[in-house]
Parts: C-alpha cells; structure tokens; sequence
C-alpha cells in the first residue's frame, strides 16, 4: 500500500470514527489532501476537486478541512499576506520559507536553527515546547 493510500485510509477512518459518512465529495477531498505534496488552501483544494467531481460544493471543502484539522490529521497555516494553507500531519518536524513572489511554501529543517532556539531558550531559563519557523523572501537574481 503506498503512503498515498494509506493516509488516505487513516483520514476516511477518522471521518467514520467522528460519525460522519464518506460521501463522494468527501472521497475526492481525501484522494487530493492524501496525494498533495504541496500546501494548497482551501480554494485550490476546491478547484482541484471541481475538476474530479464538478457537484463538489466549497461549504463540503470547508467542514471537511475544519474537522480533519480539529482532529490533527492536517495543519493550517496562516502565512502573512494570504489565505489559510493545509498540509498534512506528520512527517516530522520541520520549517517554512515562503516565496513572496509566487505565494510558493518551502520546506526545510536546519540543525543549526534548532540548536540555537534551544539554547537561547536555555539561556533565558525556558525549555521550548513548541515552535514554528516562517521565513518569507525572494529568489535572488543571478548575476
């Protein structure tokens, strides 16, 4: 079973589980956020599922989304300057560089940058039980 297949699994088990149905457009829904290796919002996930099944409503895409975050199935971000954009949990930790020009969201993780938080944490006598990274820039030009 592929990664693919089996988060699509898990999210069809929690939408049972909290006693809703696994309707068709629900399906689709599911089928985009477990194949999706990018951050889409949740207009994107709409236009995405509108080219699968065209009856899809956007109230379906927004209770959808609002139950599989309020269970941590997925993460919502709200980057500066834009819309709320999804991605799936799990996967371990990491941070986000945005790209202020074409809206694109990188992901990294840096040793360096974690080191350094837990030690200026321990400096000012904290221990860090959760953070998150967002950086924003451009592509620089080459010269």
């Amino acid at each position: 079973m592929s990664k693919a297949s089996e988060k699509l699994a898990d999210y069809e088990a929690m939408l049972r589980d909290n006693g809703m149905r696994i309707t068709r457009p629900r399906q689709v829904i599911l089928r985009i956020l477990s194949e999706t290796d990018d951050h889409p919002d949740a207009m994107e996930i709409f236009s995405r599922a509108q080219e699968v099944d065209p009856a899809i409503s956007l109230s379906t895409v927004y209770r959808t989304m609002k139950l599989l975050e309020e269970k941590g199935a997925i993460h919502r971000h709200a980057f500066e300057g834009g819309r709320a954009r999804f991605e799936q949990a799990g996967g371990g930790h990491h941070d986000h560089l945005i790209d202020i020009d074409t809206g694109d969201v990188v992901e990294f993780h840096s040793r360096k940058i974690e080191a350094l938080q837990d030690e200026i944490a321990r400096e000012l006598g904290y221990e860090i039980v959760h953070h998150r990274l967002e950086l924003y820039g451009r592509k620089r030009r080459k010269s």
